[in-house]
């Protein structure tokens, strides 16, 4: 087993035939810039491992898969800056994703929000742990959970994607599994190894099959959804740019700020 850093903020590791991509930025995983094209450059370093039979992202921190975006990063910064940010989180990592060829798996351990439900959702399976929690909260910063609003509605329907995204109310795993975000729950001590046995059985299948179907799969489900992502990013970068959203996003962010 080989395992690395990209940046400081993603581990990367192989075993077993599985690659485990890890997000390790304490306290909260947020994402910033760096750390997302951590995330793609795995998938793409998996992608080109012939060793490498399925994809595992998951968290280095306990109790906290991903917070989403580093508020940071949208405070002050210019309509460029914000832009690249987005444009790889929502493209990207969709692109990735998709030129994968291999499974991929999410293990959530804890609280996902924003940018860490956006880190789940791109994989082809979810596991999550009995104490994990998952929410949109976007809008209480004045901002769109933008990617959002193309497939929670395909996954959940209109009306209960509705109150979610526009109430960025928490909610838990069980929640979430019988809502259809997820694909199920287990107990927070075998989240890891009972992610690791799925991966592995996936894993065991005829390769070239797991490429033709998987690619044919991703083809039948994309429909107009990278169009859909795209005008994503320009809902979400028009609303960041405007007064309100970044009064609200500097007091969150100075709120945040370790004294």
């Amino acid at each position: 087993m080989t395992t690395e850093r990209t940046a400081h903020r993603v581990r990367y590791d192989v075993a077993n035939g599985i690659a485990c991509i890890r997000l390790a930025r304490p306290p909260v995983n947020a994402l910033d810039l760096a750390m997302v094209r951590g995330v793609i450059a795995a998938l793409d370093r998996a992608a080109e491992d012939d060793a490498v039979r399925a994809v595992v992202i998951a968290s280095a921190v306990d109790k906290r898969f991903c917070a989403g975006l580093d508020i940071a990063e949208l405070a002050g910064q210019s309509p460029d800056q914000v832009r690249t940010l987005v444009h790889e989180l929502y493209i990207g990592l969709f692109d990735a994703q998709y030129r994968l060829g291999k499974p991929s798996l999410a293990a959530v351990n804890g609280a996902a929000r924003g940018g860490g439900m956006t880190l789940a959702v791109s994989c082809d399976v979810i596991l999550a742990a009995e104490s994990a929690t998952f929410g949109y909260p976007e809008i209480d910063l004045g901002v769109l959970p933008a990617i959002h609003f193309v497939h929670l509605p395909r996954i959940v329907g209109r009306h209960r994607a509705f109150e979610l995204l526009f109430t960025g109310r928490a909610f838990d795993a069980r929640e979430a599994a019988a809502l259809g975000v997820i694909n199920r729950v287990v107990p927070d001590a075998e989240l890891e190894a009972q992610t690791l046995k799925l991966a592995g059985e996936l894993g065991t299948k005829p390769e070239g099959a797991i490429r033709a179907g998987r690619a044919a799969f991703m083809r039948q489900i994309d429909g107009d959804y990278r169009r859909s992502i795209a005008e994503a990013v320009d809902d979400f970068c028009a609303i960041v740019a405007t007064d309100a959203a970044q009064a609200r996003i500097r007091a969150f962010a100075d709120k945040s700020r370790p004294k």
